[in-house]
Parts: structure tokens; sequence; C-alpha cells
């Protein structure tokens, strides 16, 4: 599995994500019946949502499950996990009882640390006319609208800007502190 991941790895992301959405809008505009004709409706219906969501988590996953692996093979060379083995414990109780545990922590500050990232891979996407659909709000349609007037009105560009960084900046903070929280070598300090 792992191996599956290292060859998908290589692929550059934004390209992969790129051209995803490109298929996705193709879809879109040709329509078609079953599977596909539902997804496209439920895209549609979600103001383009949808198929960005299914793009950026077809390749994003990839990143966890490298950290998850790296988190569990730590782990499971704890003396608490052969003590576990030793009294008699099944596989079972010690994947949920100590080593999920104590792998959800990491994972979920490295999740909320990527988060900016998504948020700005959406952003993109809209400015470039591949993401949501126009009568949906996105901070990249607005950036893409207001750069198109950016020498009559340069200050549109500046809010929709403003509100991007600070809620990317919010999420840092965010995986920071929770980072701090998670981190048992910062608690005696």
């Amino acid at each position: 599995m792992m191996r599956f991941v290292d060859f998908l790895y290589g692929f550059p992301f934004i390209i992969f994500v790129i051209l995803m959405q490109v298929y996705f809008k193709a879809l879109s505009r040709r329509g078609g019946g079953g599977i596909a004709q539902m997804l496209v409706d439920l895209d549609k219906s979600m103001g383009g949502m949808l198929f960005i969501f299914i793009a950026i988590g077809l390749i994003n996953w990839i990143g966890m499950a490298r950290i998850a692996r790296g988190q569990t093979l730590a782990v499971k060379e704890k003396e608490f996990i052969e003590a576990a083995r030793a009294l008699g414990a099944s596989n079972r109780r010690i994947l949920i009882r100590h080593v999920l545990p104590n792998i959800l922590g990491p994972c979920i500050v490295a999740e909320t640390l990527a988060i900016p990232g998504y948020i700005f891979l959406e952003a993109f996407l809209s400015f470039i006319g591949l993401g949501v659909n126009p009568p949906t709000p996105s901070w990249g349609l607005m950036i893409s609208d207001a750069f198109r007037a950016l020498t009559v009105y340069p200050h549109q560009v500046f809010v929709p800007s403003l509100a991007l960084t600070l809620t990317t900046l919010a999420f840092n903070f965010l995986g920071d502190g929770l980072r701090d929280a998670f981190d048992p070598r910062l608690r005696g300090e």
C-alpha cells in the first residue's frame, strides 16, 4: 500500500487537481445518464463544490496516510504496547485502546495545518475558472472579478484577499494551538 502511496506522491498534485476539475466540468456540460448524471445534478445543487471535494480528496489522503503510518510504526514499538500484548490483549483491543488514541493527535494537527492549503487551492481553482459555479460565493471568484477591474477599482481586490489571508492564518494558529495541546512534551512547561 505504501509503495502505491509513494507512486502517487510523485505526481504533480496541482496538475492532477486541475485535470480532474477539467474532466468534471466537461462531464457537467456533456450530461449523460445514470450515476454520472446524479453526481452532476448533486454538484449543481451544491454550487460546484462536490467535484472540488472529490478532486482534492482523491489526492490529499496521501500525506495523511504517510503520517498515520509513521505514527503507527512509532507507537507499536512502545513499551505499553508490549505490556498490553504480555497481558493477553487482542490485536483489535491494542489497536483501538492504545494505537489509535496515540496517533489521533498528530493526525488531527497535521490535517488542521493542511486546511489553509485546501482553502487556497479552492480559491486558486475558482480564480482560474475551474472552481465553484459563479453564483456560489468564493474568494477566488471575488478576487478574479476584482482583478479584471484592477486598474479602475484597485481597492476591490483588498477585501476578499484580506478575508482569504485572515482565514488561512486563523487555521494555521488553530493548528499550532492543537499541536501545543496534543504534544505531551509541552504539557510540563
